[in-house]
């Protein structure tokens, strides 16, 4: 799938997605997997689903909003002062370019991306 025809519609919560491991240095316990998928491109901004399996892992952030359809994770925000974040199904999260996060995911976590 390239994407979404004008008119379709998917199972955002079952659509197959293709994973693979994250890069080794981002990794800090477990084994976890990722996987993204665009859905649609709307002028300049991409709409996707991106997935995890449990671990723990690092990463910097684009600048996004995203809504969690299944799954539950802790986000931690590097040296910024925000507290931990636990997120679950219909979680509604806006995430800054640049920020440094650790993600500990606890159930496979399933989003729908905004960036």
């Amino acid at each position: 799938m390239n994407g979404l025809a004008a008119g379709a519609g998917v199972d955002a919560a079952a659509l197959p997605l293709d994973h693979g491991p994250l890069p080794a240095d981002d990794v800090l316990a477990g084994s976890p997997t990722a996987a993204v998928r665009e859905l649609a491109a709307l002028g300049g901004t991409e709409i996707g689903i991106w997935e995890m399996t449990p671990g723990t892992a690092t990463d910097i952030e684009a600048d996004e909003v995203f809504v969690v359809l299944s799954g539950r994770a802790t986000i931690a925000f590097a040296s910024s002062g925000l507290p931990d974040l636990e997120i679950g199904p219909g979680s509604v999260v806006r995430l800054a370019e640049g920020m440094r996060t650790t993600w500990t995911v606890t159930e496979t976590l399933r989003k729908i991306y905004i960036t």
